[in-house]
């Protein structure tokens, strides 16, 4: 008897696990391994954020089940955000939805809008979760080609025209994971008039959208007008305020999608412990400051590295936003090779580019979420690498 379903059979292996693995087999031989691969946080969640769930927790009141949709006061912080940064008006009833973090809402997103057979355009190199989701709901992927000359900027005319006229949702990202590219409102607009033209779902997953450096200051597909009429875009609190773990977004836009989603959640969750809600709503309403201290961190370290690859020879474009290094490898290398001799020769464990798609060979991406005097010590191993030729 077969107890494990196809479709969990026959994903894709998780290239993370293989490095994990080696990991554990060099700390117990006693290396210290530094840990770039993970895209996790390693700064603290702001106090008066943590003060508020201290606070909530204590009332009885908020320890029942939450509202599916998530409480009054989250849907309402986010509304208020939307409208502050962006200028973007939404209803907090119907147009935003709570949700257990992005990476769970992609996934219940791509089941509530597809049906089996059906095709998603994911970008390439993007989220492996996109793609994931897609397999786990019955659909077909269709990549979005990505690349260094075009600035990681969709190419649309990589789109076969039957594929273009038969995908049902695609997926934009920005700031980007894996590749650190930003865009503009012009690129939401192409993105807009492409779906308009061909009737397709826009999901932009905007978890990186307040780690940005410099002026940069990241849009919201939701700027471009009429945008709500086809998109819908997924937020996070993990990178911005440093809550991986409170497991806490949300999804905004289009009310049809938005009121498909919240009954397929039904179905499935209960949503998030209500004081997470409520401290979650707090530091959208918050001034942002411990934001910018963070991005400040950020932005020292992307520096620190960025000159540290360009003086041993690896090139990389400097990122605007997120917390990550999008890095070429060394002549001679794939990517995975590349990546396993780091980790062999000097304790360093980076991610692959494959791990995002075909389009990401060639490619490592390296996080910023170790402290300034860890990269001191990354450095040095670099220096040390012994490189082919």
């Amino acid at each position: 008897m077969a107890f494990i379903s196809d479709k969990v059979e026959s994903l894709p292996p998780y290239l993370f696990s293989e490095f994990q693995k080696k990991k554990e087999q060099l700390l117990a031989k006693g290396v210290d391994v530094i840990d770039l691969g993970i895209g996790a946080p390693d700064l603290p969640t702001p106090e008066f954020i943590c003060q508020v769930l201290a606070e909530e927790v204590m009332h009885t009141e908020n320890h029942r089940y939450s509202t599916y949709s998530g409480c009054r006061e989250f849907k309402e912080a986010v509304a208020e955000f939307y409208l502050k940064r962006y200028r973007v008006s939404l209803d907090p009833d119907s147009e935003v939805l709570a949700l257990i973090g992005s990476k769970e809402g992609i996934a219940n997103l791509i089941q509530a809008v597809i049906n089996p057979g059906d095709k998603v355009i994911v970008p390439d190199p993007g989220y492996p979760v996109y793609r994931n989701g897609v397999h786990l709901a019955g659909g077909e992927s269709v990549s979005l080609l990505l690349d260094k000359e075009n600035n990681y900027i969709p190419m649309y005319s990589s789109l076969t025209k039957k594929d273009a006229l038969e995908a049902k949702l695609m997926f934009l990202n920005y700031p980007s994971n894996p590749t650190a590219t930003v865009a503009d409102i012009s690129t939401y607009l192409e993105a807009i008039t492409f779906c308009h033209d061909h009737q397709i779902v826009l999901a932009n997953d905007a978890a990186y959208d307040l780690v940005t450096f410099g002026d940069h200051r990241a849009p919201s597909v939701l700027q471009v007008p009429d945008a709500k009429d086809y998109a819908v875009e997924l937020g996070s609190l993990s990178k911005s305020f440093n809550m991986t773990g409170w497991r806490i977004g949300y999804v905004v836009g289009n009310r049809k999608i938005i009121k498909a989603l919240s009954t397929l959640k039904s179905n499935i969750d209960t949503c998030q412990f209500i004081p997470i809600q409520k401290a979650a709503a707090a530091a959208l309403r918050g001034d942002f400051s411990t934001v910018q201290e963070n991005n400040m961190i950020y932005k020292h370290r992307m520096e620190k590295l960025y000159n540290a690859l360009r003086e041993v020879g690896i090139s990389a474009a400097k990122p605007k936003g997120t917390i990550f290094i999008w890095a070429e490898v060394p002549d001679g290398y794939t990517s995975l090779e590349f990546a396993n001799q780091l980790l062999d020769e000097v304790g360093l464990i980076v991610t692959p580019g494959t791990a995002f798609g075909t389009q990401g060979e060639g490619f490592i991406r390296i996080t910023l979420s170790v402290s300034s005097k860890r990269l001191d010590e990354v450095i040095s191993r670099l220096k040390q690498l012994n490189w082919k030729g």
